[in-house]
């Protein structure tokens, strides 16, 4: 029998997943569609049913609350006194439905970006993160993939929802001004993604969570920046640094050591075998950064990528255990 496809294996993951609501316990994110897709990505096309089985065995998730009134995109006054009102999620998920039935992905896309990135630290940001994984999908699968195109749809509904203002002097709404350099920005991101692997790899956890987003959070920007306009890759290289930055003070990370030492990386499996960890442990979080790590090793190689992935399903697998 043919191994499952990739666009197979995502679409199957996105079938069942229909209806599943956007978070569970308290606020704490639906990470099945992205992790499904991560799986996918890495040629696991094979474990994702049986990962997607799991998760939903083990997850409760709340209903998505029921639409309450029609989002118009056409009317600023409107569309902005909803960003942020998780209680209009399905409001927002049908609105972005609707675009992109009505015109090309990257056009909805390059609308809609800037006027979220600023709120891109809502939970932890996981909106721009779970954006970034449909918008891989979506672009593998193409524009006539429904289910592909509808995750897209909930991502951005999930990011407008939980838009949670950061950057200062910029109203809801409002656009990060795009200026700098467009075509460096791709290279900044992946220097970033680097820098906080680094961090991650070597600083102390009360938790293995919660510091991961300041690695995937910029790594979703990275993967999204190529299928935006010249214009707003700069800015979402800025917004990235600066929320990635924000999150050591929110979790009281000390100062990492600088320059990062290589010897950190000593005893560290090479990526195929952190992968094949992080899908073993079956943690979302795992698997997501361990993506990254493979993702980034491939664009910019830096012993950081391997170490930050090793040193995650070290700490996961004893939170599980």
């Amino acid at each position: 029998m043919a191994a499952t496809t990739y666009t197979d294996a995502v679409s199957g993951a996105l079938e069942r997943l229909r209806g599943v609501g956007y978070e569970h316990g308290p606020r704490f994110v639906n990470h099945a569609p992205m992790a499904a897709e991560a799986l996918a990505h890495m040629g696991y096309t094979d474990d994702v049913p049986r990962w997607v089985d799991q998760n939903l065995r083990t997850h409760t998730y709340h209903d998505v609350p029921e639409p309450r009134w029609t989002i118009d995109p056409a009317d600023a006054d409107d569309w902005r006194s909803a960003l942020g009102q998780f209680n209009r999620v399905a409001d927002w998920t049908a609105l972005f439905a609707r675009e992109l039935a009505l015109a090309p992905w990257p056009d909805v896309l390059a609308r809609w970006w800037p006027r979220l990135l600023p709120g891109m630290s809502g939970v932890l940001t996981h909106g721009v993160i779970r954006t970034a994984h449909a918008v891989r999908a979506l672009s593998r699968a193409g524009d006539e993939n429904l289910l592909q195109r509808q995750e897209l749809a909930q991502g951005l509904g999930y990011w407008a929802a939980r838009y949670a203002s950061h950057t200062h002097g910029i109203r809801p709404g409002e656009e990060y001004p795009r200026t700098g350099d467009a075509e460096g920005a791709a290279g900044a991101l992946d220097d970033l993604v680097a820098e906080y692997c680094g961090v991650y790899a070597s600083v102390p956890h009360r938790h293995p969570v919660p510091l991961i987003h300041s690695v995937t959070g910029p790594a979703a920007v990275r993967l999204v920046v190529e299928h935006l306009p010249a214009d707003q890759r700069h800015a979402s290289y800025l917004v990235a640094r600066d929320v990635s930055a924000s999150m050591l003070g929110w979790f009281s990370v000390p100062a990492a050591k600088t320059p990062w030492p290589g010897a950190d990386s000593a005893g560290v499996p090479d990526l195929t075998e952190v992968f094949a960890t992080a899908a073993a442990i079956g943690d979302e979080h795992a698997i997501k950064l361990a993506e990254v790590a493979v993702r980034h090793e491939a664009l910019a190689p830096d012993p950081r990528h391997a170490a930050a992935a090793h040193a995650a399903n070290q700490g996961l697998a004893r939170f599980r255990g």
